[in-house]
């Protein structure tokens, strides 16, 4: 039984360093890959002071047009709320009363 069981911490150490030799070589390939085809870092995402400016002077344009066009300036209507009337209301409260006793009627015949 002992034998058995140095055989199986055999087979462990062995199992991992071959899977220890294998990521180390897949690490040096992805290293190697990015190395050849992937960006250096620090040079992404940066913008020179002179495209901002003029992104920004773009916006101010834009914004200034749209300000031109409304006579109102930034103010935004709001519909009204439509506005049941009073004989409305007593209809739909007199159907629902309705609605009511006939539930409660069917509960006492049952």
């Amino acid at each position: 039984m002992t034998n058995l069981g140095g055989a199986v911490q055999m087979l462990k150490k062995e199992q991992h360093g071959r899977l220890t030799k294998q990521m180390k070589a897949i690490t040096a390939a992805i290293s190697a890959f990015g190395a050849a085809y992937g960006r250096k870092k620090g040079t992404q995402g940066r913008m020179s002071a002179a495209g901002r400016a003029r992104i920004a002077a773009a916006q101010r344009a834009r914004w200034a047009k749209v300000k031109a066009k409304s006579n109102k300036g930034n103010l935004v209507t709001i519909p009204k709320k439509r506005m049941m009337s009073a004989a409305a209301r007593r209809k739909i409260a007199a159907a629902q009363r309705a609605r009511w006793a006939k539930v409660k009627a069917a509960k006492k015949t049952a």
